[in-house]
C-alpha cells in the first residue's frame, strides 16, 4: 500500500465521516484521498465482512488522524452516519462532512466545503452534482423526482437531495434524526435536507463533479432499485403528510393572530 502524505493540520471542529459497507478496495483509496485533504477522517464500518475492513485497519494503525468505528451488523447508511455523529459530538466536533466510500465524491473539494462551512456555521453545505457520461440515466431521473418532491415539501430550493457529499451542523442533524422514524438507510440523504430546511437551516449549494465507477474499476452499489425506491416513496409520502400538517398549523396560527389583532 502506498504511503500517505496527508494534510497535517488537524481540525478540532470539522471531521470527515465515511460510512462503509463492503466497499472493497475503493474504501482505502477514498480514505487516503480524504486524508490528503483533511484531518481527522473517521470511517464507520457498517457490519462489513470484506477486505475493506483490513485495509482500513491498516491505514488507521499508521495514521492517528484516521479513526475506525465498528458496527457489529449492517444497519444502513443513515444508521452508520448517526453512529459517527454521536461519537463526533461527544468528541467536541461541531460539523461533519459526510462522503461515500466508493470514490464517487471528489476528496479534493473537502477543503472548499469545510471553509464554506466555517464561514457559514449554521448552514448545510450541499454538493450540486455535475454528472458525466458515466451517470446511469435511471439514477439521474430518480434524483429529479426526489428533488421535486422535496421542493414541494419545503417550498424552498433544495438542490440535489440524493447527493451525499455534504457538511452538516452536527447538533442540528442529530436533532432531526432523533425526531424521525426514518433516516437510517438510503432515506437518510433526502430526509436530512427536508428536515433541516424545516428547522430553518440555510442551504448552500456548491458545484461538485461526481463519477460512477464500473465494476471493473471496483465500483460497488448496494442500492436495490425495488426495495430502496419503495423506501424513498414511503419516505416522501410520510414527509408530504407532515408538510401538510405543518402548513395547516401555520395557516391556523396566522388566522388566530389576525383575528386577535382585529379585535
Amino acid at each position: 500500500m502506498d504511503p500517505i502524505a496527508p494534510c497535517q493540520a488537524v481540525s478540532g471542529t470539522h471531521v470527515v465521516i465515511i460510512p462503509s459497507f463492503n466497499s472493497g478496495r475503493l474504501l482505502s483509496a477514498t480514505v487516503v484521498a480524504a486524508r490528503l485533504n483533511w484531518a481527522p477522517v473517521w470511517v464507520v464500518i457498517d457490519g462489513s465482512n470484506d477486505e475493506s475492513v483490513a485495509d482500513a485497519e491498516s491505514l488507521a494503525k499508521r495514521d492517528p488522524a484516521i479513526r475506525l468505528l465498528h458496527l457489529p451488523q449492517n444497519r444502513g447508511k443513515g444508521a452508520a452516519v448517526l453512529a459517527g455523529l454521536i461519537a463526533a459530538q461527544a468528541s467536541g466536533f461541531t460539523h461533519a462532512l459526510v462522503m461515500d466510500a466508493d470514490a464517487q465524491h471528489p476528496a479534493d473539494h473537502i477543503p472548499l466545503f469545510m471553509a464554506t462551512s466555517a464561514n457559514n456555521p449554521r448552514a448545510l453545505i450541499m454538493g450540486r452534482p455535475l454528472f458525466g457520461d458515466d451517470a446511469p440515466w435511471v439514477r439521474v431521473v430518480g434524483r429529479r423526482l426526489s428533488n421535486w418532491c422535496a421542493k414541494a415539501e419545503t417550498f424552498c430550493p433544495v438542490g440535489d437531495t440524493l447527493f451525499g457529499f455534504r457538511v452538516y451542523p452536527v447538533d442540528a442533524l442529530l436533532a432531526a434524526m432523533h425526531a424521525s422514524r426514518g433516516m437510517r438507510r438510503f432515506d437518510f440523504d433526502p430526509e436530512a435536507v427536508v428536515r433541516l430546511a424545516w428547522s430553518g437551516v440555510p442551504l448552500i449549494h456548491l458545484d461538485t463533479p461526481v463519477r460512477y465507477l464500473s465494476r471493473e474499476d471496483g465500483g460497488i452499489s448496494h442500492f436495490n432499485y425495488l426495495r430502496d425506491n419503495w423506501l424513498l416513496i414511503r419516505m416522501h409520502l410520510r414527509l408530504s403528510l407532515t408538510a401538510i400538517g405543518r402548513t395547516a398549523h401555520l395557516v391556523i396560527a396566522n388566522f388566530k393572530a389576525f383575528a386577535t389583532h382585529s379585535d
